[in-house]
């Protein structure tokens, strides 16, 4: 399964959709404005919300959240004690992690359980301007949290170069 995000989906206050491969809406990326902290939430195309993210208040490391129908689904930060910048580890609420790592700027990027791939994140394959690929290669991988957590990583990783 291929879908296309386009990098604008960091603006808050604005909606974005998601496609997949052949050009059909898949989610909704509904961008909450005027609030403390930064806030999306993914929807399905009936707007039933699939994802919220938001990142944590009063952390010490930048560190975004993901709930599903108000449960904790999973919490995103930079690994430490990695020799790699752009290496995340993401949390999930059943005490499993997904490791993510790549060239997080420059939108190449893979997310693996286990050390099994389950996701790759890409411009290559793409000739649309300011459009990423999340390519979801394990069958049993939910797109919503793989397509959230791409987000949450990009973002974390714009934050900190902008200091």
């Amino acid at each position: 399964m291929r879908f296309l995000v386009y990098d604008r989906l960091l603006g808050f206050g604005d909606d974005y959709w998601i496609e997949d491969d052949h050009g059909s809406k898949v989610f909704l990326v509904d961008g909450k404005a005027l609030r403390l902290r930064d806030t999306w939430e993914l929807k399905d195309t009936q707007g039933r919300v699939l994802v919220d993210i938001h990142q944590k208040m009063l952390a010490l490391r930048d560190t975004m959240v993901l709930q599903r129908g108000g449960e904790p689904l999973a919490t995103i930060r930079r690994k430490r004690l990695s020799l790699l910048r752009n290496h995340y580890r993401v949390s999930l609420a059943d005490g499993s992690e997904l490791d993510v790592s790549g060239k997080i700027l420059d939108r190449e990027f893979a997310v693996e359980y286990d050390g099994e791939l389950l996701a790759v994140i890409s411009r290559r394959w793409l000739t649309v301007r300011d459009t990423y690929g999340v390519e979801v290669v394990h069958e049993d991988a939910d797109p919503a949290l793989l397509i959230a957590v791409a987000v949450c990583v990009i973002h974390l990783a714009e934050k900190e170069r902008q200091g």
